[in-house]
């Protein structure tokens, strides 16, 4: 791409604008150079799915059902967006601009890339570096980045970081994470708290090796069902670890202190290969909930291969998990476990793209099965001739855009299978799930009020093993949905953004599962061998003490600078049992400040 711009730097502005058109067809990604994922969950990647269905071609050959996504994609994109003038409201005007407030060191890189001709400057913390504002003879949009009142001149100089360094060979964004936030919660005197300080730190060296890395200090008082969580599981959902935490400033009992951290460092290996080595989590799929791989349990440590050629991504994922948490352990070392995991994902055309999963969990002493270190072998073949001990589980995964406005998608996980029982027998091997979804944008020809709806269901007993070392977990959390296996659920979400800085979102979910009571086990706990299995056959979704969950939220979020929010916040919770010692219905009310971070919903 550097030689594409520094031939053009003199041609007209029209001859450069009708390039971009060709290469925002045909040659998506544009950006090749390194570049840090965007943290998932996060506003961008509602932003990223409008545009796959607004405006399909322009997605090119980037696969969105596998997250976290870089950051030069999110940019790429923005930037066609832009440069075409394809998004003309001011809200999607206010994210573009925040786009590239937020990525501006690829707005300088391509400054130096596509043009010679002076550009004006700013400072960055300690020096001089181009800000993204162009002379005309450049063809990427005049967007200024700058701050005009920067914190003791030193910080903010940029409106979206707090301090920035760009100097030959080395870049940083350095940013504070912060969120506050009370709520009170019927039928308790105490109150609901989340305090959370830490700070977020990314960069690159050489435009070769990008970084990332962040801690979060962590107190919280969950709401009841949060607290039940976690008194069941002994893990805080996507935190895992944790202490007991008491306040005497608010004068309340049972909430967990906690730390939060991830940290990873990638490279190119190739044109069309990256290697990504760290702790975090991942995500695929198109939905609210993935039945393959979610972000629902906490940080894990992993090795990641990503290969991007022609209308294929091709994930590998090599994983160290913890095999169970138990209650008083100790100052001792948890049991690992690892897990392998493989997602093909082929883009048929702009609109359409199949995905096709793969992953084992297994426990050995401390160490990898070297075999599974294969990246382009089924692991099925591998798993038996090895004796079959391990637990395997495929997918599939589909999306399709349509009509500029609907998108569709859906998702298959099948654990096990014999098709001599399917004729209704309610054999318990017969273990797989379903995902159907679909979005809705601009519903109703109203701006911005995007509708999503999602049917889940999987079979009582999928993601457990007969060996409790081999379920799909980490840290007693599920790796794919919240409720672990044995329910069916509707999901949905209505986000409203009438003006740039306020967006409303009503979310919600209707859930029916069966579980357990005292020493039972009806297949929704996938913690739990499967050799504890109540019966072999007539089993069904629901089985167990019939439980039935509805949940509704309202959130209102007003960003009144760059990353930094004020929050309101409903939520209405109704569980209905058979055991009438598990019935409950609450509610909690709320508000609070958060700064570069997103929101965290507790839907289960």
């Amino acid at each position: 791409m550097k030689k594409i711009f520094k031939r053009t730097s003199g041609i007209r502005f029209w001859t450069l604008r009708l390039s971009l058109v060709y290469l925002s067809f045909f040659h998506f990604p544009s950006l090749t150079a390194q570049s840090v994922p965007q943290p998932y969950p996060a506003d961008y990647y509602h932003w990223m799915q409008r545009s796959a269905i607004l405006h399909p071609a322009l997605s090119g050959t980037l696969h969105q059902s596998i997250k976290p996504i870089r950051r030069s994609d999110i940019y790429g994109l923005a930037l066609k967006l832009d440069s075409l003038g394809l998004w003309t409201t001011d809200v999607e005007d206010f994210w573009l601009q925040k786009v590239f407030e937020e990525n501006n060191d690829w707005y300088q890189n391509r400054d130096d890339q596509q043009s010679q001709a002076p550009a004006s400057t700013y400072r960055d913390s300690v020096g001089i570096f181009r800000t993204g504002v162009r002379t005309p003879e450049s063809s990427q949009p005049v967007r200024n980045t700058t701050s005009r009142r920067p914190f003791l001149n030193k910080f903010y100089r940029t409106r979206a970081h707090f301090f920035e360094l760009d100097k030959p060979g080395i870049q940083l964004k350095v940013n504070p994470l912060l969120r506050f936030s009370l709520a009170k919660e019927s039928d308790d005197d105490d109150l609901v708290f989340w305090n959370q300080r830490g700070i977020s730190i990314r960069g690159k060296i050489d435009h070769k090796v990008y970084f990332h890395t962040s801690i979060l200090e962590s107190q919280a008082r969950y709401p009841s069902y949060v607290r039940a969580f976690t008194d069941k599981f002994n893990a805080v959902p996507r935190a895992g670890f944790f202490k007991n935490f008491s306040s005497s400033l608010f004068d309340f009992e049972g909430g967990v202190d906690f730390l939060l951290a991830k940290g990873f460092v990638g490279m190119n290996i190739s044109k069309h290969i990256n290697v990504e080595f760290g702790h975090g989590r991942h995500f695929i799929g198109n939905g609210i909930r993935s039945l393959l791989l979610s972000d629902f349990a906490t940080d894990h440590f992993y090795l990641k291969f990503n290969t991007r050629v022609w209308k294929l991504h091709y994930q590998n994922i090599f994983g160290e998990l913890i095999e169970s948490k138990r209650r008083n352990s100790g100052d001792v070392l948890l049991p690992k476990k690892y897990f392998a995991a493989h997602y093909l994902s082929f883009k048929v055309n702009s609109q359409f793209s199949v995905g096709l999963f793969e992953t084992v969990v297994f426990a050995r002493e401390n160490q990898f099965e070297l075999q599974y270190l294969n990246p382009i072998i089924l692991y099925r073949t591998v798993e038996g001739a090895i004796g079959s001990p391990d637990n395997v589980l495929i997918g599939l995964n589909a999306e399709w855009n349509i009509a500029r406005q609907l998108g569709l998608y859906a998702q298959f996980i099948l654990d096990e299978f014999k098709l001599g029982e399917l004729g209704g027998s309610g054999w318990w091997g017969n273990k797989f799930g379903l995902q159907l979804g679909g979005r809705y944008i601009n519903a109703f020809n109203v701006d911005h009020l995007d509708l999503q709806l999602e049917y889940n269901a999987v079979r009582p007993y999928t993601y457990s093993h007969n060996d409790p070392t081999s379920n799909f977990s980490h840290y007693n959390q599920s790796l794919a949905h919240p409720l672990g296996a044995n329910f069916r659920e509707m999901v949905f979400r209505l986000r409203y953004q009438p003006k740039p800085a306020l967006v409303l979102e009503v979310h919600g979910m209707f859930a029916r599962t069966g579980e357990d009571q005292d020493s039972s086990n009806y297949g929704s706990n996938v913690l739990l061998v499967n050799t504890t299995r109540e019966r072999d056959f007539d089993n069904e979704i629901g089985q167990g003490v019939a439980t039935q969950i509805a949940l509704a939220g309202l959130d209102v979020s007003w960003e009144i600078r760059r990353n930094l929010y004020l929050d309101f916040f409903y939520q209405y919770r109704d569980q209905q049992s058979d055991l009438p010692e598990r019935t409950t219905s609450r509610s909690y009310i709320g508000g609070g400040i958060r700064m570069n971070l997103g929101k965290i919903w507790h839907e289960f």
